[in-house]
């Protein structure tokens, strides 16, 4: 099938949800053919995976629970998270003409790491007012959501402070992760950008991951390289639910749709163990990080039942098969940037 009946699976799968059972067999399909996997089948997990993100987002541990099963062969040892009961979403208008140019415009090598960033973040544009409070009202299905939200914003972090914790520390860590990387400990204004105006609990939860994605890095044993920002989209949305990472890892299964099965592999792979790993280690969102910079990470890992990522390949893959996978490189190392501002403006 050409890309274009491809395009147009996707478009007419996508309007629709697909039942639980249809995404597991899937998975599982595409599983045992491996590198002779479809891209029928491909194309309609992407259509899957694009509905849940944007129009039913409390659908998205059921969908992705699924996913995981049907491609592991694997239960995930978790209770459910609980969907709420209602249609999906109705779609707004321009919605996946927008989403599909990001698409044929990677593919087409068109996009640069900036780029894909701008882009992507204007996909917040055709989000309704519904939407937003079902991403809202759905967090609260996820484990330790309410209890964090329940305290006020998290103050900002300070630079000073952690640099004057000990070596082998916490903040010692974080702080040289932020140095040598010439990252920002907080990229954007939060009064400029109105984090305080979210519902609740969108209001906390953004504003902590915001701080938190790097210190998550450290703790559950993910790497800043091109394939990790993948995998811990998936373990933060595990973690609870956040709608961004669905976002960009609906726009990843399109272009692993497209792409040769044996990068699809690799992806779908990444995607599921970083969910389970999600799934099935304690809330990370509960923990009151700024009194525990002292300790070290190992410390810490026992202290709250942090397990390390148990990649399934190397965490260097992609950037060793740049002419396979120049375009999920540059999306996956745009996402930091990429979900501090979309997360910060929106769900």
């Amino acid at each position: 099938m050409d890309r274009e009946s491809l395009k147009a699976r996707f478009l007419a799968g996508v309007k629709q949800p697909t039942s639980i059972a249809q995404i597991e067999m899937l998975a599982a399909r595409c599983a045992k053919a491996k590198r002779k996997a479809s891209a029928e089948d491909r194309i309609d997990i992407a259509a899957a995976l694009a509905h849940t993100a944007f129009l039913a987002p409390d659908q998205t541990g059921n969908v992705y629970d699924a996913l995981s099963h049907g491609w592991r062969g694997e239960k995930i040892n978790s209770a459910p998270v609980m969907a709420l009961d209602r249609a999906p979403e109705t779609v707004p208008d321009g919605l996946w003409e927008s989403y599909w140019t990001i698409v044929e415009d990677g593919l087409a090598g068109k996009l640069d790491a900036l780029s894909i960033t701008q882009r992507t973040a204007a996909l917040g544009e055709h989000f309704t007012d519904p939407m937003a409070r079902r991403v809202a009202e759905m967090s609260h299905a996820y484990p330790g959501v309410t209890k964090a939200a329940s305290g006020d914003l998290p103050a900002k972090i300070k630079l000073e402070t952690l640099a004057a914790c000990p070596q082998g520390s916490l903040g010692q860590q974080f702080h040289r992760l932020i140095v040598d990387n010439q990252f920002d400990l907080e990229v954007l204004d939060r009064a400029e950008i109105g984090l305080a105006d979210l519902p609740t609990p969108l209001d906390y939860l953004n504003t902590r991951i915001l701080q938190a994605h790097d210190l998550w890095h450290i703790t559950a044993g993910y790497e800043t390289t091109a394939l990790h920002e993948i995998a811990i989209s998936a373990f933060q949305m595990a973690q609870f639910g956040h709608n961004y990472s669905a976002q960009f890892l609906s726009i990843t299964g399109v272009v692993g749709a497209l792409s040769p099965a044996y990068g699809y592999r690799i992806l779908l792979d990444t995607i599921t163990s970083a969910w389970v790993h999600g799934r099935q280690t304690a809330p990370l969102m509960t923990i009151n990080w700024e009194a525990i910079w002292h300790k070290p990470v190992e410390t810490i890992r026992d202290e709250y039942g942090i397990t390390v990522y148990d990649r399934p390949h190397p965490a260097n893959l992609i950037e060793r098969s740049r002419p396979v996978a120049s375009f999920i490189e540059k999306i996956s190392r745009a996402f930091q940037n990429v979900f501090r501002r979309r997360a910060a403006t929106s769900t």
